[in-house]
C-alpha cells in the first residue's frame, strides 16, 4: 500500500476518545435517573431512590455476601397482591451492612447487570435516607 494512501486511511479513523469522571461527558455524565423500576434499563449506571424490601444474609460457611431486594414503594399493609419491579443490591464481602434492614429508604447508584435473570448492582454506592413520614420529635431541653 502506498505511503499516502496509509496515511490519508490513518487520518480518517477516528481517534479512541478517553472519558475520565467528573468531565463532561465522562461515565457519570451518563447516569440515569431513574423515577421508577419500570424504567429500569437491562444494562447501564442508573440513580435512583427506593425502599429494602427484604435482605438475605447467607451462611456463616459461605463467602461474606449481603443482598438486599429494593422497590419503589413500601408494601402496603397484609402484603402485595402482585409481582412488582425489584433490583437487587448485592454488598460483597460484607455480612451485614448497618443501617439497611427491610423497610430502610435508600438512595443508590451503580452499573446495573442481568444476573440469573434479575437486574443487580454489585457493592453500590448507597445513601439511606430518612422515610418520608419521618417528623423529628424537639428535645426537651432545646431552647425555642
Amino acid at each position: 500500500m502506498p505511503k499516502e494512501r496509509a496515511a490519508r486511511l490513518r487520518k480518517n479513523e477516528a481517534s479512541p476518545v478517553v472519558e475520565t469522571a467528573g468531565e463532561p461527558g465522562g461515565p457519570l455524565a451518563r447516569t440515569q435517573q431513574l423515577e421508577t423500576l419500570a424504567g429500569l434499563p437491562q444494562r447501564g449506571r442508573i440513580n435512583h431512590r427506593g425502599y429494602v424490601e427484604s435482605i438475605t444474609i447467607l451462611p456463616a460457611r459461605q463467602a461474606p455476601t449481603f443482598a438486599v431486594s429494593v422497590v419503589d414503594h413500601p408494601a402496603p399493609p397484609g402484603g402485595r397482591r402482585s409481582a412488582v419491579p425489584h433490583l437487587r443490591l448485592i454488598f460483597v464481602g460484607q455480612r451485614r451492612v448497618p443501617g439497611i434492614w427491610a423497610g430502610t429508604r435508600l438512595r443508590y447508584e451503580g452499573m446495573v447487570a442481568p444476573i440469573d435473570g434479575v437486574a443487580t448492582i454489585f457493592n453500590p454506592r448507597y445513601e439511606i435516607l430518612p422515610d418520608r413520614g419521618f417528623t423529628p420529635v424537639p428535645r426537651a431541653d432545646a431552647k425555642s
